[in-house]
């Protein structure tokens, strides 16, 4: 480890419960007793490189947060800073927060509880080298592109499905998200490598899948037990 490096932890916690038909913030469903945000929250709190965290909520959504801080008694130290129009607003509100030249940052959804310690360390580890450092996995399956009615084949070799943590140095984060927002703009990498900066891949984990069906709580609770 660099120790001229600060380490932080963006968590985005904005989604909502739409596509489970929840009637709260998927975030704050309850996977094994405690809430999604938690679980992630504490994967990153109990890394080697101790990041200071930076939950970054819906202004809506601050009751909801405080209310499960009280019932499950939780003490890990974190920052909370409100959401934008956009995650692209939300990631900057986060990022002004963060003053340090030579901060690692790593950019993650408060819906990945189940990223691994090893993916976490291995995104910092090559965003110090690197610059970045951006999880994803490749595709198991055949792919096929739709474009106006007409498909076509893609090689699957050339093909990585993109996951989080997205860790940056703090200079390529500066930089990017001085830009205008864009629709083009879906994940953080997309900002930054429009900012003129090279994207860098590194290993995921299959299970460090985001949570968005009802099925997928299932399957978490079941992978948190093991």
């Amino acid at each position: 480890m660099n120790r001229q490096n600060t380490f932080y932890a963006i968590i985005v916690a904005g989604g909502s419960g739409s596509r489970m038909s929840s009637d709260i913030p998927k975030q704050f469903l309850k996977i094994n007793g405690l809430p999604i945000l938690m679980h992630t929250i504490n994967a990153f709190h109990l890394n080697k490189y101790q990041p200071q965290i930076i939950l970054v909520l819906a202004k809506a959504d601050e009751k909801i947060w405080n209310d499960l801080i009280s019932e499950h008694q939780y003490i890990v130290p974190h920052q909370v800073v409100f959401g934008g129009e956009q995650r692209f607003h939300s990631v900057k509100n986060g990022l002004e927060n963060i003053k340090g030249e030579n901060a690692i940052i790593a950019i993650h959804d408060a819906v990945r509880p189940l990223v691994s310690q090893t993916t976490i360390i291995n995104c910092f580890e090559k965003a110090i080298t690197k610059g970045n450092a951006i999880a994803a996995i490749p595709s198991k399956d055949s792919i096929r592109k739709l474009t106006n009615g007409k498909t076509e084949a893609l090689d699957r070799k050339e093909i990585y499905l993109v996951q989080t943590p997205q860790t940056f140095q703090y200079h390529q984060l500066k930089k990017a998200y001085k830009q205008d927002y864009q629709d083009s703009f879906t994940d953080d990498s997309s900002v930054v490598e429009k900012a003129g900066f090279q994207i860098h891949l590194e290993k995921g984990d299959e299970f460090n899948f985001k949570i968005t069906f009802k099925k997928d709580l299932l399957v978490a609770e079941t992978l948190l037990k093991i």
